[in-house]
């Protein structure tokens, strides 16, 4: 790898940290620019998401305080998290490359339309009756779904996160970033701990996206913990908009 391959792979670790850290992005960063590299998509996966862990986990310690009082969702989310988890990576190891690739520009986009209709639409179903018994039904089995996409392909799972929790959970927007923080931190490591023992992995690029990540994490909870819930909202859609837009294009 020559030098200025590896300030590229750092810069583009520090901007998925930021990105993943506010809105949940940032593999759309990183996964092109390991591919324009010349690693094979397969490696360029694994190595993109063991490489993010760091960052993810520095930007889950970052929301903590957000999270305060919401121990036991936290432990039942990571729970179904990680076992989604590992059948996403299961699945990236036994499916053709391409399969389930297939679906991501409608799963971003998807998250995109729910993240930008969730003010309204979350105000006509709690009206509902049973609102909070239909939103515990739901959202564990949704919250497994959307692990096991982040441990096929990372890309945008924040993005699905917010999106999901946001139609079926009544808490503020800041919350729920605060637990797509979390859970993608866990997915991120489970489907990671797979991609190690049994995928291809390069592990130089696997060290500069942890870097950079670990300073792009820093700096998105100082960027994302001044936003509010409506800039924050309008963050998430241009960005999950233009990830569509990378998705199609490659």
């Amino acid at each position: 790898m020559q030098t200025w391959e590896a300030v590229v792979v750092v810069a583009a670790g520090v901007w998925a940290g930021v990105i993943n850290t506010v809105v949940g992005s940032g593999t759309l960063v990183t996964f092109p620019i390991l591919v324009a590299l010349g690693y094979p998509p397969v490696t360029a996966t694994t190595s993109n998401a063991i490489g993010l862990i760091s960052g993810s986990i520095t930007g889950a310690i970052g929301y903590r305080h957000d999270l305060e009082g919401q121990g036991t969702r936290v432990i039942q989310y990571a729970i179904v998290s990680a076992v989604g988890a590992l059948g996403g990576a299961a699945l990236l190891l036994l499916l053709p490359a391409d399969a389930f690739e297939l679906l991501v520009p409608a799963l971003v986009g998807l998250a995109v339309v729910l993240v930008a209709v969730q003010p309204a639409l979350a105000k006509r179903l709690a009206r509902r009756p049973g609102a909070d018994q239909r939103s515990s039904f739901v959202i564990l089995p949704l919250i497994g779904l959307i692990g096991m996409y982040g441990g096929y392909f990372t890309a945008s799972q924040g993005i699905v996160f917010v999106g999901a929790m946001g139609l079926v959970m009544s808490d503020p927007l800041r919350r729920l970033n605060a637990f797509k923080n979390a859970l993608m931190a866990v997915v991120n490591v489970v489907a990671g701990i797979v991609y190690a023992l049994v995928a291809p992995v390069s592990w130089p690029i696997v060290g500069l996206l942890a870097i950079g990540s670990v300073a792009g994490g820093l700096l998105g909870v100082r960027v994302g913990r001044r936003l509010s819930p409506a800039v924050l909202r309008i963050a998430i859609v241009i960005i999950g908009t233009a990830a569509i837009v990378v998705l199609l294009a490659r």
